[in-house]
């Protein structure tokens, strides 16, 4: 059911935690599923030096808040807000097909972190972050967006 990268992340998930006095926190959550992420994020001249995450879910819930904040860590702001619910999945090497909703909710917890960090410092994040939106073609059945 779960590729072996995605149970090496459940069962040693990388950047777990908090971060004190985060320049930016984002959480987002499926109602359906129950699911809740918590993504902080730690940036020094426009680069995430540090990003934890503090996840409620299933295997694939922390296994993509795991391998998210990988791919974020060093990224600059302006790259890292690119990250895809598909490049989440990549990543760990494939999610089953109702489990994507996961990769959806790091995507966006990602997102919603840079968003609070740009509104922290006076600017509006919506013309560089975006409307958030999803991409997986079940996701009005799971994450009613």
């Amino acid at each position: 059911m779960y590729t072996e990268k995605v149970m090496e992340h459940f069962m040693n998930p990388h950047n777990m935690g908090e971060i004190e006095n985060a320049d930016g926190i984002g959480e987002v959550g499926n109602a359906k599923c129950g699911d809740i992420m918590k993504m902080f994020l730690k940036i020094e001249n426009g680069i995430i030096i540090d990003c934890k995450f503090k996840t409620y879910g299933c295997a694939s819930a922390i296994a993509t808040s795991s391998v998210a904040t990988d791919m974020v860590k060093g990224l600059a702001i302006e790259d890292a807000v690119k990250l895809s619910n598909k490049a989440v999945v990549d990543a760990l090497g494939g999610l089953p097909a109702h489990k994507i909703h996961c990769s959806v909710l790091a995507e966006q917890a990602i997102k919603a972190a840079i968003s609070d960090y740009y509104v922290k410092q006076g600017i509006d994040p919506t013309p560089i972050v975006g409307e958030q939106h999803c991409d997986c073609d079940h996701c009005s059945d799971c994450c009613g967006i």
